[in-house]
């Protein structure tokens, strides 16, 4: 069965700027529902995240401040989010989503957290919308356990999961690979174990043909017992923050590339679903939705 964490906490109100991009928490979940790609018993709702899991990759200084609200205000301009009591606790709720999510998928091949892919938070900041890092916090729960022995992150977003590469970059045990927009946020970027920066404009036949070389590649080299995948959609030609020149159909068939190889390899994989920034909500909930659709097919 695939899992998917949900809560009614990822849809917390922000201001009016952010609201839009907020409502594929809420709309998702109800377009999946209604075509009949999943229903209600795939989803579990998590709880707020103990503190000793986040405090194995976040600084406890940093945590403590994140607690008690007193970032300062540069700080928090760079998460661009205003703080609150209720946005740290949906950000630890979304963590521990993942987490549980990283569990299902040992039990099942595959599993999904409806928000997450919060890359760009290091063990002592947040940045770009991310307060906290779940593949970070997922991955470590794994390794702490002795569930697994090497992890790929194969990130999709369009922006660089700079966080995610700073908190693995001494550790040989996660494998971090990154395929994004070159000249997008964040200027300044981190190094990930393979990074692929790609020019503004590019198109399905390039982008696919380039991640099906560079997977298999890496399946081979890196030889991962575990998958977290970062999918974001804001690779989308519609996406206002994104600059590249995907369409729909390549967004779903970039999916298909990852899954499959997850499937054929026996992989287990969890998703996150990381930004999306397009102006029809439509686009970007659709863009998503074929995420899940195709996970059914695949896995289940």
């Amino acid at each position: 069965m695939l899992k998917i964490a949900w809560s009614p906490i990822y849809k917390h109100p922000l201001p009016e700027k952010h609201r839009f991009p907020m409502l594929k928490y809420e709309l998702l979940p109800e377009q999946l529902l209604y075509e009949g790609t999943i229903d209600p018993e795939n989803f579990f709702e998590p709880t707020p995240l103990p503190e000793k899991y986040i405090l194995t990759t976040h600084n406890a200084n940093y945590w403590q401040k994140l607690q008690s609200q007193s970032l300062t205000k540069a700080e928090i301009r760079r998460t661009g989010f205003p703080l609150s009591k209720q946005l740290i606790e949906r950000e630890i709720t979304i963590m521990h989503g993942t987490l549980l999510a990283a569990k299902y998928a040992l039990q099942y091949g595959c599993s999904f957290n409806i928000a997450g892919g919060t890359h760009h938070a290091f063990t002592d900041r947040g940045e770009g919308f991310c307060l906290l890092n779940d593949i970070a916090i997922a991955a470590n729960y794994l390794l702490n356990e002795n569930l697994v022995e090497k992890i790929l992150v194969v990130d999709l977003d369009v922006h660089q999961g700079n966080g995610t590469a700073q908190i693995f970059q001494n550790d040989k045990r996660v494998f971090t690979f990154s395929m994004h927009g070159a000249k997008n946020y964040p200027m300044q970027k981190e190094q990930s174990d393979l990074d692929i920066g790609l020019p503004d404009g590019t198109e399905d036949h390039f982008y696919l043909k380039v991640l099906q070389e560079n997977l298999n590649i890496l399946l081979e080299k890196v030889e991962p017992d575990f998958i977290f995948f970062q999918s974001g959609v804001d690779v989308l030609k519609t996406d206002q923050l994104g600059r590249l020149g995907m369409t729909i159909d390549g967004c779903k068939e970039r999916d298909r590339i990852v899954l499959e190889a997850c499937k054929r390899d026996g992989i287990p994989v969890t998703a996150s679903m990381g930004g999306g920034y397009s102006k029809r909500i439509a686009d970007i909930v659709e863009a998503h939705a074929n995420t899940y659709r195709l996970a059914q097919g695949i896995f289940f």
